[in-house]
């Protein structure tokens, strides 16, 4: 018996002694991998606790034996985890935040189980921690990036899809809900091209697809292209869009931007008309021009009598002066100079028609007086009617007598310098603009021309012209010049009124049309 009780003691040594050396040997492998192995008493206190501690807490064994194990955790688990302890259920991969020595955050992964006797009494417990801080903050970094990545997404003005290798819709923002009319739960698990691509293209789309795959090519690939998509209620529309692929392993992720372009498109057309019409209307300015060109005399009169000449340089392509002489008669010349309020097609028209009912009545009226008061009646309902209103200067000059008449219609008075004088006047007579009243009388003036007598005809535009200081050109500067220039021909007088216009305006175009007329007696 005695024997036998001896053999068990003895046995009951070798137990402890194996497990002893199990137990050392598992917390030298603990200690090995980096890994924290503890055990604590049933109240949840240390009373053994690896090497690994120092590493991950910065505190030594001596320091963590005897302390409780909320003591190194952070508040918030101290109130969350303290029920742990009292429990006989094993905890796994159980997120714990402790406070390392220095003050900075440790996350740890813990696994514990209850060891517990044949009687079902707690003895302690045994369990491990994983250092796991690392791993958290990539995996917070990870959810934060692609929190912000989703913000991007959903927020993005252009529709955001992305599809598998296989044709499969796997993301599908907000936007694309708007365009595309599919919710995204909807959307995520169809085909793209079912969804998105009109009946007539799929087929284009799904041998596109498989070419990339097998090739590499197929996509244009990030690249703005325009496409006809379609949405949920059939309607089509243009869209913009641009893929992205990448590569995971052997299969790929399209990642496709879609802009509807339907303004835009809408405004490019609008463009298109309007460069259409544009060039219709700059054709048909220039037929204008050609037109207007024909009426104005094509060379000056130059006789053994008088010379006689005029330019006109309109604001626009187009415009509202007018200047005209002609022969009456072999003794007589008439000379006309006016201006139609405002510039381009419509005064133009109005001066075309001024033109044609002067000329219509060379025969009928002799008189300056009797021409403009003809012309106002003429003209009155269309210049009444369109707002317009015309000022112009008559003048008939008689070749045998040296006599000129003339009538005023509100136009600015001509100059007549002569060549024993050192000063210009201006001929001017009373007479109401065309077009404010039908019946109107005008007053007709005359005078006796002497050899060398010159006279200037102008429209405003000519003294109204302005500087970059805002000051006009003027009827003083223009006299000034006609005198220094007297002596040139009327061709040339004109050219040095002009040099010296856009030299003071610093300007080779003007605001208001410009028309010059110069007639010199011989």
């Amino acid at each position: 018996m005695a024997v036998e009780v001896e053999a068990n003691k003895l046995q009951c040594q070798e137990v402890e002694s194996a497990l002893r050396e199990s137990e050392e040997r598992f917390r030298q492998m603990a200690d090995m991998t980096g890994e924290w192995l503890w055990e604590q008493d049933p109240q949840g206190y240390y009373i053994y606790s690896s090497t690994a501690v120092n590493q991950i807490l910065g505190f030594s064994q001596t320091e963590v034996i005897g302390k409780h194990y909320t003591e190194f955790l952070t508040p918030q688990d101290q109130a969350e985890q303290q029920s742990y302890s009292a429990s006989h259920q094993p905890f796994y991969a159980l997120t714990n935040h402790y406070r390392h020595r220095d003050g900075h955050p440790v996350f740890t992964e813990s696994t514990g189980l209850p060891i517990i006797n044949a009687d079902g009494k707690l003895l302690k417990w045994r369990g491990v921690d994983r250092d796991i801080t690392a791993r958290k903050h990539f995996e917070d970094a990870l959810i934060e990036s692609e929190k912000r990545t989703r913000l991007i997404i959903e927020s993005s003005l252009s529709a955001i899809v992305i599809m598998d290798s296989y044709g499969f819709i796997t993301d599908w923002n907000y936007q694309a809900e708007k365009m595309f009319g599919w919710l995204r739960s909807e959307a995520i698990g169809e085909r793209l091209e079912n969804l998105v691509v009109p009946q007539r293209f799929r087929d284009a789309h799904r041998q596109a697809l498989k070419l990339f795959l097998n090739t590499g090519i197929g996509f244009q690939l990030n690249e703005l292209v325009e496409r006809v998509a379609i949405r949920r209620d059939g309607s089509e529309f243009p869209v913009e869009l641009s893929i992205a692929a990448l590569k995971l392993g052997n299969a790929y992720l399209f990642s496709i931007f879609i802009h509807e372009i339907t303004t835009r498109k809408a405004n490019e057309q609008k463009i298109r008309q309007a460069e259409v019409n544009l060039a219709i209307a700059q054709s048909e300015i220039k037929i204008a021009q050609r037109i207007q060109a024909t009426l104005s005399p094509s060379a000056p009169i130059i006789s053994e009598h008088f010379e006689v000449t005029g330019y006109c340089l309109p604001a626009d392509q187009v415009g509202g002066d007018y200047f005209d002489y002609f022969y009456r008669n072999e003794s007589c010349l008439d000379m006309v100079i006016a201006d139609v309020s405002g510039h381009s097609i419509g005064p133009a028209l109005f001066m075309v028609e001024a033109r044609s009912a002067l000329r219509s009545q060379v025969n009928r009226l002799s008189k300056p007086s009797e021409a403009v008061a003809a012309l106002n009646s003429f003209l009155f309902e269309d210049l009444n009617n369109s707002d317009y209103f015309i000022t112009l200067f008559y003048l008939q000059y008689d070749i045998t007598t040296q006599q000129l008449s003339f009538a005023n219609a509100g136009h600015p008075p001509p100059l007549l310098l002569s060549p024993f004088q050192s000063e210009c006047r201006q001929l001017d007579a009373d007479g109401m603009i065309l077009g404010i009243r039908k019946n109107i009388i005008f007053e007709e003036k005359t005078l006796t021309l002497c050899k060398g007598d010159l006279l200037l005809l102008y429209t405003d535009g000519l003294t109204e012209a302005e500087n970059p200081a805002g000051d006009f050109f003027g009827i003083e500067r223009v006299s000034e010049l006609l005198i220094r220039y007297a002596h040139y021909s009327p061709e040339k007088i004109i050219e040095a009124l002009l040099a010296h216009l856009k030299q003071f305006c610093q300007s080779e175009t003007f605001k208001d049309d410009i028309t010059l007329m110069i007639f010199k007696r011989g």
